[in-house]
């Protein structure tokens, strides 16, 4: 070869190892581009993966509506609840207004039975009443707790008429006071005898007034005494009772 031909070769190698790689790595493979790789993703967004994207895209969607129906009815039942509550509101004003004069009323009537009752544990009772008038003047007690005590004097004399009871008093017999065994078979009858046991009597309730027994029913009225502390065990009681006169 020339020596002309040698050196144009020679430039050529010179020129080529100047020029930059375009678009060429070291190992002479094609570089990638952010324009190839865009071309790529979309060649790999396959019908397939489209169709998946869409499915996926419909069953949030339902789920959002399925979430925004539970939010509806949730609204819709806090509302219907706050209704409530306001017109419950409205019914508390219209009973606590009522409530003061029925618990007067109740009060003046356990008042009025307890004087025309039987004549048993009188000085309890009456303080039980009088502390019950005391309480309805306070301004520190609720007029829930007020209802609530006199509900329990009402309780209280309730049960006088499912229990029998002995119990000591001091009664008028003929203007004298006396001590007395007081004998109270539920609200039926009331008697009474002498500690020393010489006389028995019982309540008249027509009369409103004590009135002796024959004195055979001494034994009796003991019987019942005894029965009633608990002291035999029970037994039928053969005693006078008051019975009402039937109304005209």
């Amino acid at each position: 070869m020339s020596i002309f031909c040698k050196s144009l070769m020679c430039m050529a190698i010179v020129a080529l190892a100047g020029v930059p790689q375009l678009g060429w790595s070291e190992n002479l493979t094609p570089a990638v581009t952010p324009q190839a790789k865009a071309v790529e993703l979309s060649a790999a967004a396959t019908p397939d993966k489209l169709l998946e994207q869409y499915r996926t895209a419909l069953h949030q969607l339902e789920n959002a509506r399925i979430n925004n129906q539970q939010v509806q009815a949730q609204l819709h039942s806090q509302a219907d609840e706050k209704q409530s509550l306001e017109k419950q509101l409205l019914d508390i004003d219209v009973t606590k207004q009522g409530l003061v004069p029925l618990i007067l009323r109740m009060v003046t009537h356990l008042d009025t039975f307890i004087q025309m009752d039987l004549p048993f544990l009188s000085k309890e009772r009456q303080q039980r009443i009088g502390l019950l008038k005391q309480m309805l003047v306070k301004a520190d007690v609720t007029d829930a707790e007020k209802f609530r005590r006199i509900m329990e004097a009402f309780q209280v004399e309730n049960e006088y008429g499912k229990t029998i009871e002995a119990s000591k008093d001091n009664i008028v017999l003929s203007g004298v006071p006396v001590a007395v065994d007081l004998l109270r078979l539920g609200r039926v009858a009331l008697y009474y005898q002498r500690l020393d046991g010489s006389e028995a009597g019982y309540w008249n309730k027509q009369n409103k007034r004590w009135e002796g027994l024959d004195s055979s029913y001494g034994d009796a009225i003991q019987k019942g005494l005894r029965i009633a502390r608990k002291e035999t065990a029970p037994d039928m009681l053969v005693v006078p009772v008051s019975v009402p006169e039937a109304a005209q």
